[in-house]
């Protein structure tokens, strides 16, 4: 399909709406309207357009991610890549914020990642492509 110009925004099922915009406010995120619709649904975007819709009926806090940390490997979605580009920048930030890397970075033939989990143990990854 053509007509598929990019992603429009991320799904991410979250327990607790303050501490999720707490935390990815400390990744410059900005707030931009929810809890609304019959979910509800709460939305922020980062100013390079990545849209994120935390999606607010989690039964409970996450104990594990069970696309992640269980033997048995699940279909699924298992984490967003954002692109940056100084990956140093990134680590340090990271670091100020008292944000636990959870692994990295590392250096994959496409470039250098690096990953953290949010409060919901949904990972993310920062990417820093190969020049």
């Amino acid at each position: 399909m053509k007509q598929i110009t990019r992603i429009n925004h991320l799904g991410i099922r979250v327990n607790d709406l303050a501490i999720s915009r707490a935390f990815y406010q400390q990744l410059g995120f900005v707030f931009i309207v929810g809890p609304v619709g019959p979910e509800p649904v709460a939305i922020m975007e980062h100013p390079s357009g990545v849209n994120i819709n935390f999606i607010l009926n989690a039964a409970a806090p996450a104990k594990e991610n069970v696309l992640m940390d269980v033997p048995t490997k699940y279909a699924g979605y298992t984490h967003a890549a954002l692109e940056v580009n100084d990956m140093d920048a990134i680590v340090e930030q990271l670091n100020e914020l008292h944000i636990k890397i959870s692994e990295g970075p590392v250096t994959f033939p496409t470039g250098t990642s690096t990953f953290i989990r949010d409060p919901d143990l949904n990972v993310v990854e920062f990417h820093q492509p190969k020049k």
